[in-house]
Order: C-alpha cells, then sequence, then structure tokens
C-alpha cells in the first residue's frame, strides 16, 4: 500500500469527489463508500465494457490533524494478465490477429496505468488546493525543552532562553510528507532518505 500525507486545508471528501469525477466513465466506475474522516473511493473495470481485461483498486482517504492521508491498494492484475496472455496466444497461432485485438491491447495498457492515473488526479487536486507534503503551519513551531517557548522548525537556538534546538526539529519526509521523529535519517512511511 503506497501512503502520502497531504498537510493543509482539504478533506477527504473532496478527494473523494474529485476522483469519483474522474474515474465514473470511460470503461471505470468509480464508487465513493464511507463519509466524514474516513472515505474509501473504489475505481474499477466496467462490467459492460467489452474490450480488455478487468481491474480493481481503492483509495482510501483518512482525515488527518493536519490535512489528509491518501493510501492505495494494491492494483488487482489477474485480468489483465489474462487478457493480454489471450492476446499472446492468438497472436502467436496467426500474427493478422492482432488486429482483432487491438482495442483489448490499448484497453489494457490504459488500465496499467491506472495508479498513475490516480496519483495525477490527487496531485491536481492538492496543488489547486495548496496543499503539500511539506510540514504544516502548526507543525512549524518547536517547543523549547528548557522554557517551552515556540521556535520556528529549523531555529538553531531557543528565541527566548538561547537553548539548542537542534535536537528536537521534526523532519517532513519530501517524498510522501510523513512527519518523521527526531534524528531518523529513512522515512518511517516510505523508506526514503531523509535530509540530515
Amino acid at each position: 500500500m503506497r501512503k502520502k500525507v497531504f498537510h493543509g486545508e482539504l478533506s477527504p471528501g473532496e478527494l473523494a469527489n474529485a476522483l469519483v469525477a474522474e474515474f465514473n466513465g470511460g470503461g471505470l466506475v468509480a464508487q465513493r463508500v464511507g463519509e466524514g474522516d474516513r472515505i474509501a473511493v473504489q475505481v474499477a473495470t466496467n462490467r459492460r465494457r467489452r474490450s480488455g481485461g478487468r481491474t480493481a483498486m481503492t483509495i482510501v482517504l483518512t482525515n488527518h490533524e493536519d490535512g489528509v492521508v491518501v493510501s492505495i491498494g494494491q492494483q488487482e492484475w489477474l485480468g489483465i494478465a489474462a487478457s493480454l496472455g489471450k492476446t499472446a496466444l492468438k497472436v502467436a497461432r496467426n500474427p493478422w490477429d492482432i488486429i482483432n485485438r487491438l482495442d483489448d491491447v490499448a484497453a489494457d495498457i490504459n488500465s496499467i496505468q491506472l495508479e498513475k492515473r490516480i496519483w495525477q488526479v490527487i496531485d491536481h487536486v492538492t496543488s489547486n488546493a495548496k496543499v503539500s507534503t511539506q510540514i504544516s503551519e502548526r507543525l512549524r513551531t518547536v517547543a523549547c525543552a528548557y522554557c517551552d517557548y515556540a521556535n520556528e522548525v529549523g531555529s538553531g537556538a531557543c528565541d527566548a532562553c538561547g537553548a539548542p534546538m537542534g535536537s528536537q526539529q521534526p523532519v517532513s519526509c519530501m517524498k510522501c510528507g510523513f512527519v518523521n521523529a527526531v534524528g531518523t535519517s529513512y522515512c518511517a512511511n516510505c523508506g526514503d532518505h531523509l535530509p540530515v
């Protein structure tokens, strides 16, 4: 499961509506399940589609105190693999059969790119809402361990008492937005290397 944390003013419902609007048509069907703080959007091949194999994918949108957590599950590949295998067998017997299978091949290639298309929609919505994987405004202050004064993230020393602040700075993963513990070298969510 791939997960990203987006910090800012955005609700799971806004993302769910955008995903349903984008993928409910063109050989796919999208449905929204749940309300409020946790919404799942299921995107699957329309049963009436006549070409290509079947596929499905679920996106879980969870409200976070500073935005939304987006989790995308594994894509169902068996239907696509079966369709591509059928095309390969037909073409192996008679190369001219590729002409009869072009619609199936095009639909399968489109289905293979489903996860990429989902992330594109999410990135478009979050960009328009000015939401990012950067640490939110609320988390951009760090309390001094000595005097509890709120300092900006990145301050080398406390503005009130002068104590060193380096060991208390939270780090947001640039790849997925997960806020990691102090002193962490690799993101606990996606495993990407964190800046020192």
